[in-house]
């Protein structure tokens, strides 16, 4: 019975100390509510006691206390989220990328391609290529980038068709009516589709 009882006092004491300790830092007892440490020890006691008064099938024994919960002091409670975290709904979307330089140009045409392209802009006024088919094909490609980038502004294309295509005879361009056909011959044999 001694034996029992000095093994209760010596629990006891244990549950004592580690509730002083748990409490000294953060004024929580071992359940996690606030209190004194004069508190815990008293419940701890009365603990002790209880475990003493009660006989136990082996002397070593023990009831353990139960372990401090776990404090995040300054941290955000479980289940919040701190300014500018991925969640926060205030958080502004990051801007658009820039397109690419070289968006809506496309690439060099093979010869069946340039073939086609040559053709249609003679169909139109054989100056337009005015023999230089290289320079016919790099002007419809760069056209070509424009419409990517107006795609409904059909007054701007006609403009930058004009400054595009000329030539010693139309250092002003082809006129408004021969450019709108540059357009559509460009939109059907090199430019990607809108």
């Amino acid at each position: 019975m001694r034996t029992r009882l000095l093994a209760a006092t010596l629990t006891a004491f244990a549950a004592v100390s580690l509730a002083a300790c748990s409490s000294s830092g953060s004024g929580t007892a071992a359940s996690g509510t606030t209190g004194s440490p004069t508190a815990s020890a008293t419940s701890a006691a009365s603990t002790a006691s209880a475990a003493a008064s009660t006989p136990a099938a082996d002397a070593t024994t023990a009831p353990t206390p139960a372990a401090p919960a776990p404090a995040t002091p300054g941290g955000p409670a479980s289940g919040t989220s701190s300014p500018g975290a991925a969640d926060a709904p205030n958080t502004p979307a990051p801007p658009k990328p820039a397109p690419p330089t070289d968006a809506g140009l496309p690439t060099k045409p093979g010869n069946e391609a340039t073939a086609k392209l040559v053709a249609a802009l003679e169909a139109i006024d054989p100056a337009i290529v005015g023999g230089k088919p290289e320079q016919a094909v790099d002007r419809a490609r760069n056209q070509c980038q424009s419409m990517y980038q107006f795609p409904k502004d059909r007054a701007k294309l006609v403009e930058l068709a004009n400054q595009r295509f000329t030539d010693a005879g139309h250092p002003q361009g082809f006129g408004t009516e021969k450019a709108e056909k540059i357009i559509d011959a460009l939109r059907a044999t090199l430019c990607p589709p809108a």
